[in-house]
């Protein structure tokens, strides 16, 4: 196996398990909690559980974007920043970008500690707050995902 071979192997399988895991925490996971667990148990619950997985999302994360941006210098894609017909490449990197901050800079710093003093506050809202915010990346992930399948297969929108 070549090198871009590998690269492109290792960037799906990044995306298939970060973003398959942000669908299973949104679609199974959360609602699951909701409705078995009393609105003050549900964020502690959620974080016991999601700790486990924040650490696949760092991983994953980290290994589709440095495939993601090996492959961008090998193929010599730089270019297509330059055009809105490659919309899907700028989203792939805004999407990563946001995760990425996410999950090395904001939950470890301030985001972590932030939910918890809320979730003591008022419990059902932050709950509710956690579950809009996991369909909101849920969507632009999975948007980004078909653009990105689509557009590197020809397909225009």
């Amino acid at each position: 196996m070549d090198d871009l071979a590998l690269a492109r192997s290792l960037h799906v399988v990044a995306v298939v398990l970060w973003i398959g895991g942000v669908g299973f925490v949104t679609t199974v996971l959360l609602p699951a909690i909701r409705r078995l667990k009393a609105p003050e148990e549900r964020v502690a619950f959620f974080d016991a559980i999601e700790r486990r997985f924040a650490w696949q999302a760092r991983a994953t994360t980290l290994i589709a974007g440095l495939s993601g941006f090996y492959m961008s210098w090998r193929f010599d894609l730089w270019s297509r920043f330059d055009s809105l017909h490659f919309w899907w490449m700028h989203a792939m990197v805004a999407v990563w970008l946001l995760f990425t901050l996410m999950l090395f800079v904001a939950e470890p710093l301030f985001l972590h500690r932030w939910f918890q003093a809320q979730a003591e506050r008022r419990p059902a809202e932050t709950f509710a707050l956690i579950e809009r915010l996991h369909r909101f990346l849920l969507t632009i992930s999975l948007l980004t995902v078909l653009g990105a399948v689509a557009g590197s297969h020809g397909f225009g929108f």
